[in-house]
């Protein structure tokens, strides 16, 4: 789950990372495990005529049966225990009753509670037969990420992540989201500092060992600008182009970035 980006013109005077501990990450990382593992259940039920709805129900009776829930049910009002974007949504997706029909998009993003410890991740899906447009997006998505995740190492700064997806993604054809970004992740689902995936290399916070991030890009087919549903959740493009997302959570150390929910993908 994202932070929402919102420009102004001001500068930010302070701010507040939380360290975490050892103990602490490690708590995280049996979160992201379980997460990890649950993506896994979610990929072998993607099929045409499934709804998210049912997705959403089998996330949450997955978790409850793992002693975790949901922690972005209720946040802030949100109501299921998974975001479920289409085709043309890029994030906040309401899970529906409407099947997913043979070619479409789905990214699923969780926000997983075990024991006070919280994991974050998205993955998108192909339904059914994946077109030779949704096999590259995807493909150049994931790469963003880990591009991202490759300059999350003690001493650089949150602009190196940015920037290295920024100009992956744009040297390929594609558009990256500027309107929402990763975040950090600890005791609360939306900590200091935000993670833009665009900016300029040496800006922003520096990464120091025990800070935990999501790194999380959004990319289109077409324009990077997004327009919000009724719901006041859910954002689109705006020009109807297709939006894809993968995102791990991860932790800040002296022996490099240590990805909290990997599914070894």
């Amino acid at each position: 789950m994202k932070v929402r980006w919102i420009f102004i013109e001001i500068e930010v005077l302070f701010f507040m990372i939380i360290l975490k501990s050892e103990r602490e990450i490690k708590l995280m990382q049996e979160a992201g495990k379980l997460l990890a593992d649950c993506h896994k259940e979610i990929a072998q039920l993607i099929r045409p005529g499934i709804t998210t709805l049912a997705i959403d129900a089998f996330v949450e009776s997955y978790l409850s049966k793992h002693g975790a829930t949901p922690e972005q049910k209720g946040y802030h009002g949100y109501p299921y225990a998974t975001c479920a974007s289409v085709n043309d949504e890029i994030c906040h997706g309401f899970p529906s009753k409407k099947p997913l029909r043979n070619g479409d998009i789905v990214t699923i993003d969780m926000v997983v509670n075990l024991n006070g410890a919280l994991a974050d991740s998205a993955w998108s899906y192909a339904v059914g037969t994946a077109s030779s447009e949704t096999k590259r997006l995807f493909e150049i998505t994931k790469t963003a990420l880990y591009k991202g995740i490759e300059k999350a190492v003690v001493g650089n700064r949150i602009g190196d992540i940015g920037h290295a997806i920024q100009t992956y993604v744009e040297a390929e054809g594609y558009s990256v989201v500027r309107d929402f970004t990763g975040h950090g992740l600890g005791r609360d689902l939306h900590e200091d500092p935000a993670v833009p995936h665009f900016g300029a290399p040496g800006k922003g916070a520096k990464l120091k060992a025990g800070m935990v991030i999501t790194i999380e890009p959004m990319v289109n087919v077409g324009a990077w600008q997004c327009k919000m549903d009724q719901n006041g959740w859910t954002a689109r493009t705006v020009d109807g182009s297709r939006s894809a997302q993968y995102e791990h959570t991860l932790a800040i150390t002296e022996e490099g970035p240590l990805i909290l929910t990997a599914q070894d993908e």
